[in-house]
């Protein structure tokens, strides 16, 4: 019995060598005025929006803001919910060659303390508080327990953070196999475990769901994802970035906020774990709604039920199902 024979273009298609940093340069090279991130809190004075030619400047002066107070190659945790700090942070550490090492917002000391040093970081950069949680107060404990921390940065000062950047300071070569990050797994089985992530690889993998989607150029995708996982820092944002499109980044997930903004920025694509899809489509004033713009959701995180996708279908919007390896 022959196997059926295929073209390499119909099996792969080659690797891009590049890094995030770039790009992040060669979007905001062709397409300045793009809006490319847009902060959807629900207090509508508190959006704003970024285009790439302002993204990347933002990006660059958080690098040598970076680099004031680290050296590349060094680790740094970020502990903090949905904000576009965390955006310009992921860009700035890119660019200063830095390893970004991911945290939920919701562990408390001892397991933050535990990725901390296992990653051996270098710094711990946090919010000051969440849902009434002093989270100040939790990363100068870890900072004091975890010997290798030298410095903590508050996002909420991030200002003041931004002012120690030396512009003068030229941004280090960073290569495609430098690493970039460090994601943790759940820990369901025992101690989470870093998986040590480099530029080429978390840059690949957002360019074939997109195109693999036909996320059309220059539209806007909806991220609700928790920005420490790779759905939410690396399919919801660098993915938008190698179509030039816009990324509106949801703070905390709330199904009438996010019915609001696609009604507003009309995306193509809107991503989310299977109990938030529920929680959109069970919502009181969904058959009210203007969803026509959208052509997928983008789901995974858990199993996507078929009555879920017969229901999303229903819609008009196809159903594309992502997960990770380590699924």
């Amino acid at each position: 019995m022959s196997l059926p024979s295929f073209h390499d273009a119909d099996v792969s298609r080659p690797l891009t060598d590049i890094t995030i940093g770039q790009l992040l340069r060669d979007a905001a090279a062709e397409a300045p005025e793009t809006i490319a991130l847009v902060a959807g809190f629900a207090d509508t004075s508190l959006r704003r929006t970024w285009t790439y030619s302002e993204l990347l400047t933002q990006s660059e002066w958080t690098a040598r803001a970076l680099l004031h107070h680290f050296s590349p190659g060094e680790r740094v945790v970020i502990w903090a919910p949905n904000v576009p700090e965390w955006v310009l942070l992921e860009f700035g550490c890119a660019l200063a060659g830095l390893v970004l090492v991911t945290a939920n917002p919701a562990l408390r000391a001892p397991e933050l303390a535990y990725i901390a040093r296992q990653s051996g970081a270098s710094g711990l950069i946090h919010t000051d508080e969440l849902r009434g949680t002093d989270v100040a107060s939790i990363a100068r404990t870890v900072s004091d327990e975890v010997g290798t921390i030298r410095h903590t940065i508050c996002i909420n000062t991030f200002d003041t953070f931004l002012d120690s950047a030396d512009q003068s300071v030229t941004l280090p070569t960073v290569q495609a196999t430098d690493a970039a990050q460090i994601q943790y797994t759940s820990g369901t089985t025992g101690f989470p475990k870093g998986a040590l992530l480099h530029h080429r690889g978390l840059s690949n993998n957002a360019r074939f769901v997109y195109e693999n989607l036909s996320f059309p150029t220059g539209s806007v995708a909806i991220n609700p994802m928790p920005m420490f996982h790779t759905a939410g820092c690396v399919l919801g944002t660098l993915g938008p970035v190698w179509m030039r499109g816009t990324m509106v980044l949801v703070p905390a997930f709330d199904p009438g906020l996010v019915l609001d903004l696609i009604e507003q920025y009309r995306p193509t694509l809107v991503a989310g774990v299977p109990t938030m899809l529920i929680a959109l489509l069970d919502h009181p004033t969904l058959a009210t709604r203007d969803l026509s713009s959208l052509t997928t959701i983008m789901s995974g995180g858990a199993p996507v039920p078929a009555p879920l996708v017969r229901r999303i279908d229903a819609l008009g919007p196809k159903v594309s199902i992502v997960f990770g390896q380590t699924e």
